[in-house]
Parts: C-alpha cells; sequence; structure tokens
C-alpha cells in the first residue's frame, strides 16, 4: 500500500535567536510572517526585435520577517534586551543567524528555515484598551539579507 502524504500543519513551531540553549523564553510566539524570497529582475530590449522584452533575474531580496507575541519584560527575554538595546541606546548588533523549525507532534524538526544577519527594522506594542481582556501583542520586524530552506 502506497504510503499517503499528508499536507503540514502550521501551529507548532519555534524560533531560536540563539541566545541560550536552556532558555526557552525566547522560542515562543503566537505567529510568524515573511519567510519570503523574491528574485529581482531587469528587463532587456534587443534591438530588431519588437515581439517581446528580454525579462533576467538579477538579485534576491527576503522578509521582513514579522514575530508577535505576548509582551514580555526586558529582565524576563534576552531578545526584549537586545531590542531594547537596538532601539534605546541605538547600538544595533545583527544576529548572525535564526533558525525557525516547523515541528510535529513529538516536537521534532519537520523542516526548518535559517535567516542571517538579523537585525530589528521596529518594535510595536499592540493596544492598551481597558475593555478588553486581551493579552498585550508585541510585534517584532526583523530585517535579514538571506534565507535558508533545510528540511
Amino acid at each position: 500500500m502506497a504510503e499517503i502524504a499528508y499536507q503540514t500543519v502550521n501551529f507548532h513551531f519555534k524560533v531560536d535567536f540563539n541566545f541560550d540553549a536552556q532558555d526557552t523564553t525566547d522560542i515562543r510566539f503566537q505567529s510568524v510572517a515573511g519567510l519570503d524570497s523574491t528574485l529581482d529582475t531587469e528587463t532587456i530590449k534587443e534591438g530588431g526585435e519588437n515581439r517581446f522584452e528580454h525579462v533576467l533575474p538579477v538579485r534576491r531580496k527576503y522578509g521582513p520577517l514579522t514575530l508577535k507575541r505576548g509582551l514580555l519584560k526586558p529582565d524576563d527575554s534576552k531578545l526584549s534586551k537586545w531590542l531594547k538595546k537596538a532601539f534605546d541606546d541605538e547600538a544595533v548588533e545583527p544576529i548572525q543567524s535564526v533558525n525557525i523549525a516547523l515541528l510535529d507532534e513529538q516536537h521534532n524538526t519537520l523542516m526548518h528555515w535559517t535567516i542571517n544577519n538579523v537585525w530589528p527594522r521596529s518594535w510595536k506594542i499592540g493596544e492598551l484598551n481597558a475593555e478588553q481582556g486581551a493579552v498585550l501583542i508585541e510585534t517584532l520586524e526583523l530585517n535579514y539579507n538571506r534565507l535558508l530552506f533545510n528540511n
């Protein structure tokens, strides 16, 4: 009997900033978006050929990566300390690589992505609203220079 391939679900994942292997505070996020790669193109018109233009790939563009999670105090999170240093002290220190892993039911990695040369673009805190009892969400927007897909 042939093995049936099921589509992968997207709700069990972790984001590893490689701060501390023992500390799992900064691997939990509500959502991750922006794992995308786009090829820029250049159009070349050929002399004497008026029926079409040549379109050639020239360079890749990535991201930005958008992460959302419940707000943590900087004393509780190395990631929040890194963001605070970048935005309060204007000391941007890129992280060499960040790994995003899609996990199965047993917490084993099904596939993962590595992004390189990561630095913060924005750090947003959700709306403070006395009429709702929702978790206060922080949104991180990170720039990166390369996306590698690993399975």
